[in-house]
C-alpha cells in the first residue's frame, strides 16, 4: 500500500508546486475514517481509495481531484458527513464527494427505470464537474481489477454494467486506454471461453510474426530520417475484445483479420504528421478506402490522428496511425490530458478554480444531457444515451459547410434532427450530394446533405425503427405522443359535447378547470384526452362538474342525434371511414353525409396514432357498421347485425357511427368470416378452396370440426372486396356439389 509521502512525491514529479497539506490531510482523514474496514479480498478498505488516487496520479491530475479520490467513499461508508467534509476541505470538494456518494451502483438486473435514473444522476453530476467522471472511472477500473474476489453472480452483473455503461463513457470522453482496459476486464468475466480463445490465438500470432513486426518497424525507422522527420515508431496489437467484436459483427474468422497488428508513428508537429504520411505513401502502395484524416476533422471525443493502410515491406497489409506526441497523450487520457483539468491552481481551502473552457468531448456530454433529459421516460433515456455513446462515426456536411458528426449507419432523418429538432420534425425528403435520395439512405463520410421540409409534416412513428441516434428517436417519440394526444383530445371533445347536451348543459372547457382535482388530472387537456382514450367516462366528468347530475342511462345503442361535421377514421391498410357526429338510431343509416369541415379530426390507424381494427367476425364495404371505443386501445368496427354489440347496450358513450368512404380504385380487401358445411370426402376442401380462389378472395385462416360422420364444418376467415363480392362467393359455394351449407358468421 502506497505511503503518504510516496503519494506526495509522485504528484511532485509532474507538479512541483503541489499542495502537500491538502494531500496529507485527505490521506490521514480517509485512513482514519475507514479504520479497520476490510474489502472482499481481505485487504484494508483504505487500499481501495488509495489505488483510485494512484490511477489518477498516473494521469497527472491535480491534487484536488486526487484528494477527492481519497475521500470518495467516506460519506457513504463511514461516519463522515457532508458538513464535516465542507469544514475541513471546503464546500467545492464537499460537493464533489457528496455527488459521488449519491451515485448509486447501476444494476443491470434491476428494473430498467431504476438503472436509468441512476445513470441520469451520474451524467448530471458529471456535467457539473468533469472530475466526478474521472474519479468514478478510476473507481470502477480498480473495482474491475479486483473483481475476482467478488461472488460470481455479482461479478457478472458488474462486468455487464461496465461493458454497457462505463467503457463506452470512457471512450466518449477520449480516454482510450481506460476504455480498452475496462472492456478487456469485463470481457474476461462475461465470456471467459471467448476471452481465453482469442488471447491464446493472439499470443500464437505474435510469436509467429515477431520477425515480421521487427522488420517493418526497422524499415519505418530507416525511412523517416531520409525525409527529415524525427519520428518514433511503436508496434501495437489489437485488444482481445476488439478482435472478438470485429469477428462477431463482420462474421470474419481470426485468419481473415488484417489489422491485428499495427504501428503508431509519433512525431513532434502537425506538419511532421503529413511529412511522415508523404514518406510512407511514396515508399509503399496505399490500400484504397483505408485512409482517414482525423487531424483535419477530429472525432467528437477530441481524437486526432491520421490512419492509413499500406502494402508493407513483406507484402502484408500494415495499418499505421500517425500523430504528434500531444495527440497521443490526448488519445490515451482524453479529457484527463487537458491542462484545464490539471493545473487549475488551488484556493486556500484546496479546491480548484472553475474550468474556463471545455473540450469537444465534455461539450458533447453537456449537449447529450440537455437533449436527453427533457421529456423522456427513464427507459428511453437509458436507451438513447447508449445510442449516443456509439464510437464509429461518419462526418457529413450541411449545404453551408457545417460539419455534422453522426454514428455509422445514420440516415438523413438522423442528420435533420442533429441540425435541429424542428428540421427533423418537418423533414419530408433529402438531397445527398445534390441528388434526391430516400430518407432511409445510409450516409457516408463526406456526404453533403440538404433537408427538404414541409410545415404540414408530422414525423411518422415508423421513423423510430429507421433512425440510429438517440436524439432523433427521442424527438420522434415525443412528436408521436403529441399527435396521439391531439387525436384523442379531438375525440374526447366530441364525446363530452354529446354528453353535456344529453344532460341539458352547454359544454365549455372552462367548466373543467375548477374540478381538475376531482378528476385527478393536471390540466383540462389531460381530462379531454383521457375521455377520448376511454380512461374517463363522460358521466364521471359530468358528475364532477355538476354534483347533482344523475346518469339516466338509455338503452338506445347510439346517443341522440346532434348536428356536427364528419371526421375520418383510417386503419393501417389505408381504409378511410367517415365518422358522423350526427348519431342515428340502431341500424339506421344517416340520410346525408357532410364533408369534413375545419374541425374534422383525422385519426390514423395501427401504423399511426389511433388504432382502428375490425371485430373478429370482420366487416366489409356494404355492411352497415358501428364503431365501439375500446379504453386505451382505439376503435373496433362491428357490422350492425353483430350479436356482440348487445354487450355495449348500456354504454352509449362508447358508440360511434361510422360509414364507409372507400376511395375509387381502392385495392384493399376486407375481413369476413364464413362457415361452410361440406361432405366429408376426399377432395372436398380442395374444391371449396378452388371456388374461393377463382372468386379472387383470400383465405386468411381455416378451422375444421367434424360435426357428423358424413359432414365437416369449416370456418374460413376471408379477405374480400365488398359485400357484393362476399355474397357472390357464398352463392357459388352453395352451388358446389360437395357443400351442404354456406353462410356468413356474425359474432
Amino acid at each position: 500500500m502506497m505511503r503518504q509521502y510516496e503519494l506526495v512525491e509522485r504528484v511532485q514529479r509532474y507538479k512541483p508546486d503541489v499542495n502537500e497539506a491538502l494531500l496529507n490531510k485527505a490521506y490521514v482523514y480517509a485512513m482514519q475514517k475507514h479504520g479497520h474496514q476490510k474489502r472482499a479480498s481481505g485487504d484494508p478498505y483504505f487500499s481501495h481509495p488509495l489505488e483510485v488516487a494512484a490511477i489518477l496520479v498516473d494521469m497527472h491530475l491535480d491534487e484536488s481531484t486526487i484528494a477527492v479520490a481519497l475521500l470518495h467513499d467516506t460519506i457513504e461508508d463511514t461516519t463522515a458527513t457532508r458538513q464535516e467534509i465542507d469544514e475541513l476541505f471546503g464546500k467545492d470538494m464537499g460537493k464533489l464527494v457528496d455527488g459521488l456518494t449519491k451515485l448509486k451502483k447501476l444494476d443491470l438486473v434491476s428494473k430498467k427505470a431504476e438503472q436509468a435514473e441512476n445513470l441520469r444522476k451520474l451524467l448530471l453530476a458529471i456535467s457539473e464537474d468533469v472530475r466526478v467522471l474521472l474519479v468514478k472511472l478510476a473507481d470502477r477500473l480498480h473495482n474491475m481489477r479486483t473483481l475476482d474476489h467478488v461472488p460470481e453472480a455479482k461479478r457478472l452483473r458488474i462486468a455487464e454494467e461496465t461493458m454497457d455503461i462505463y467503457a463506452p463513457l470512457a471512450g466518449r470522453m477520449g480516454m482510450q486506454d481506460m476504455r480498452e482496459e475496462l472492456e478487456e476486464l469485463a470481457f474476461r468475466h462475461i465470456n471467459p471461453g471467448g476471452y481465453r480463445a482469442v488471447t491464446e490465438r493472439l499470443t500464437e500470432m505474435f510469436e509467429r510474426n515477431r520477425g515480421v513486426i521487427g522488420e517493418i518497424e526497422s524499415a519505418l525507422n530507416a525511412l523517416f530520417p531520409k525525409y527529415g522527420v524525427n519520428a518514433r515508431v511503436k508496434s501495437r496489437q489489437k485488444k482481445p475484445w476488439s478482435v472478438f467484436r470485429k469477428m462477431e459483427t463482420k462474421a470474419l474468422s481470426f485468419e481473415q483479420l488484417s489489422d491485428i497488428f499495427g504501428f503508431r508513428v509519433l512525431v513532434d508537429t502537425v506538419e511532421d504528421c503529413y511529412q511522415a504520411l508523404c514518406a510512407i505513401h511514396t515508399s509503399w502502395s496505399m490500400v484504397p478506402g483505408r485512409f482517414k484524416d482525423y487531424i483535419s476533422t477530429p472525432k467528437q471525443n477530441d481524437y486526432r490522428s491520421i490512419h492509413t493502410t499500406i502494402v508493407g515491406p513483406s507484402r502484408q497489409r500494415v495499418e499505421l496511425q500517425i500523430r504528434t506526441f500531444e495527440m497521443h497523450r490526448v488519445a490515451e487520457y482524453g479529457v484527463a490530458a487537458h491542462s484545464i483539468y490539471k493545473d487549475l491552481g488551488t484556493k486556500p481551502n484546496g479546491a480548484g478554480h472553475a474550468i474556463s473552457k471545455e473540450t469537444n468531448a465534455y461539450a458533447w456530454l453537456r449537449r447529450t444531457i440537455e437533449s436527453l433529459s427533457e421529456g423522456d421516460n427513464p427507459e428511453e433515456f437509458l436507451e438513447n444515451t447508449r445510442l449516443e455513446m456509439f464510437q464509429d462515426q461518419v462526418f457529413c456536411f450541411t449545404p453551408k459547410g457545417k460539419l455534422i458528426a453522426l454514428p455509422r449507419g445514420a440516415t438523413p432523418i438522423d442528420f435533420a434532427y442533429a441540425v435541429h429538432t424542428d428540421i427533423g420534425d418537418t423533414c419530408v425528403g433529402a438531397k445527398v450530394n445534390g441528388r434526391i435520395m430516400p430518407l432511409m439512405t445510409e450516409l457516408k463520410n463526406g456526404d453533403e446533405v440538404e433537408i427538404v421540409r414541409s410545415k404540414a409534416q408530422v414525423p411518422p412513428a415508423a421513423w423510430e425503427q429507421v433512425v440510429v441516434t438517440g436524439k432523433a428517436r427521442s424527438a420522434i417519440r415525443r412528436a408521436t405522443r403529441a399527435a396521439i394526444r391531439k387525436q384523442y383530445s379531438g375525440l374526447g371533445t366530441r364525446i363530452l359535447e354529446r354528453a353535456f347536451e344529453r344532460a341539458g348543459h352547454d359544454y365549455s372547457r372552462d367548466l373543467l378547470k375548477p374540478v381538475l382535482h376531482r378528476l385527478a388530472r393536471k390540466d383540462v387537456e389531460d381530462v379531454i384526452a383521457a375521455v377520448g382514450r376511454g380512461e374517463l367516462s363522460s358521466p364521471d366528468v359530468l358528475r364532477a362538474v355538476f354534483p347533482d347530475y344523475k346518469d339516466e342511462r338509455v338503452t338506445a345503442v347510439v346517443p341522440k342525434a346532434r348536428e356536427e361535421g364528419w371526421f375520418n377514421l383510417r386503419n393501417a391498410a389505408g381504409m378511410l371511414f367517415r365518422v358522423p357526429g350526427r348519431s342515428s338510431k340502431k341500424g339506421e343509416v344517416p340520410k346525408r353525409e357532410k364533408k369534413s369541415g375545419g374541425g374534422a379530426l383525422p385519426i390514423r390507424g395501427v401504423a399511426g396514432d389511433l388504432p382502428v381494427r375490425f371485430a373478429p367476425e370482420g366487416a366489409v364495404p356494404g355492411d352497415r357498421i358501428v364503431g365501439i371505443m375500446q379504453p386505451g386501445s382505439g376503435i373496433t368496427i362491428y357490422p350492425i347485425q353483430s350479436p356482440s354489440l348487445t354487450a355495449f347496450d348500456d354504454q352509449p358513450e362508447r358508440w360511434i357511427d361510422v360509414r364507409w368512404d372507400i376511395e375509387e380504385g381502392n385495392k384493399e380487401r376486407f375481413p369476413a368470416r364464413i362457415s361452410v358445411t361440406a361432405i366429408n370426402e376426399p377432395g372436398s376442401l380442395a374444391e371449396i378452396a378452388q371456388v374461393i380462389a377463382s372468386n379472387d378472395a383470400n383465405i386468411h385462416t381455416l378451422s375444421m370440426v367434424r360435426t357428423a360422420p358424413d359432414f365437416t364444418e369449416m370456418g374460413f376467415d376471408l379477405e374480400v372486396w365488398d359485400l357484393k363480392h362476399l355474397n357472390r362467393l357464398l352463392g357459388q359455394l352453395r352451388d358446389t356439389p360437395s357443400v351442404s351449407e354456406a353462410h356468413r358468421v356474425n359474432g
